[in-house]
């Protein structure tokens, strides 16, 4: 006669059968993981690209207001990006100072604020900046997209 004890444990063919199917859900599950953390990578670098964008389009439209002092040869657009966190004093009351950043993003996919920067004088898609201004800001990372394109043509 057996007794309630002996029937309340595993047998070895069950413990396998089970450590099996959990090892096939997470080699699943960890592609999926990866990529849902990319996308968040990416939907995170789409958000900083531009926040930057819209702070040197409104320099720009302060400079083309008359708001704000306009060096030579930078065309309205602020000579870096630093300019946009520190700003710039107003016309009118040089005790004001107008912010169009409250700090430079840091980059996802490198995980620093060094962007690669972009000057009106520039070729469109270059890769070098000729340190007139700042008319563009893309990645530089080098990385690929899930979509196949280049993160630096963002």
């Amino acid at each position: 006669m057996r007794s309630w004890a002996q029937d309340r444990g595993f047998t070895l063919l069950e413990m396998v059968a089970t450590m099996a199917i959990m090892t096939i859900l997470a080699g699943a599950a960890l592609p999926l993981a990866q990529e849902h953390a990319q996308r968040m990578k990416e939907v995170e670098l789409r958000r900083d690209l531009r926040e930057i964008r819209t702070a040197i389009d409104r320099y720009k439209d302060f400079s083309d207001r008359g708001l704000i002092p306009v060096e030579t040869d930078t065309y309205g657009y602020p000579p870096t990006l630093e300019t946009l966190v520190r700003g710039v004093p107003l016309k009118g009351d040089p005790d004001l100072r107008y912010r169009f950043l409250r700090k430079i993003p840091v980059d996802p996919m490198t995980g620093n604020t060094d962007w690669g920067l972009r000057s009106m004088q520039d070729d469109p898609d270059t890769q070098t900046w000729g340190g007139q201004n700042v008319f563009d800001v893309y990645d530089n990372s080098g990385g690929t997209a899930l979509d196949g394109t280049q993160y630096s043509s963002w």
